[in-house]
């Protein structure tokens, strides 16, 4: 088989990336997922971790000692600078890993596609390696309801973490394909297994 086709997977808080990565996994593609990896890198103990530690101090820890990421996300949604500072400190290492992740996968190469499933591929420059970009898009007041029922954030909280991340329109403009999930589940299945379709049918 080929070396696999890379395929970057974004789109705002709650859009459903979660949804339609699962759903490429499910058709046969391997999943890089960025939420995951971040969780490894800061892990209690590691290189990451310690740094994290000493920028933002033990406050920001748990009984258990692991890193509280709800009282971290908490201060970084609501603090450009602080956010920033995260960025350096994890971002390098973040990249890294799911570079490693992808040579990993195109060693075996047994699948057709590597599915790299971030918030921030494009903020973070992801997508510049890639072959494609799929951005899981809905209304703003959509992602806020979500933010709010699935997450239990204020509007305020929900519309901060939704200011921090690339405009939706700008993030659009990225994209090779836009998924809309405004609707239902079975609709949005339905419309990334037309994405997977017309990806099989081209020639890379």
């Amino acid at each position: 088989m080929n070396k696999p086709v890379l395929i970057g997977l974004t789109g705002g808080v709650a859009a459903g990336k979660s949804l339609v990565a699962a759903e490429f996994v499910r058709l046969g593609a391997y999943l890089i997922d960025a939420d995951v990896v971040a969780r490894e890198v800061v892990a209690k103990g590691s290189l990451i971790f310690r740094e994290i530690v000493a920028e933002f101090g033990p406050g920001f820890l748990l009984a258990d000692g692991s890193i509280d990421r709800k009282a971290l996300a908490d201060l970084i949604f609501s603090d450009a600078n602080r956010r920033a500072a995260l960025n350096r400190i994890t971002h390098p290492a973040i990249r890294g890993r799911i570079n490693e992740l992808i040579d990993e996968y195109c060693r075996v190469a047994d699948r057709p596609f590597i599915v790299i499933d971030a918030a921030l591929l494009v903020e973070g420059g992801l997508y510049k390696a890639l072959d494609r970009v799929i951005v899981v898009d809905a209304p703003e007041e959509t992602l806020i309801e979500r933010m709010k029922l699935r997450d239990g954030l204020t509007e305020e909280q929900a519309r901060a973490r939704l200011a921090a991340q690339m405009p939706l329109d700008e993030k659009r403009s990225y994209a090779d394909y836009v998924i809309d999930n405004a609707g239902s589940r079975e609709a949005t299945l339905e419309a990334a297994a037309r994405v997977w379709a017309e990806l099989k049918a081209q020639s890379f």
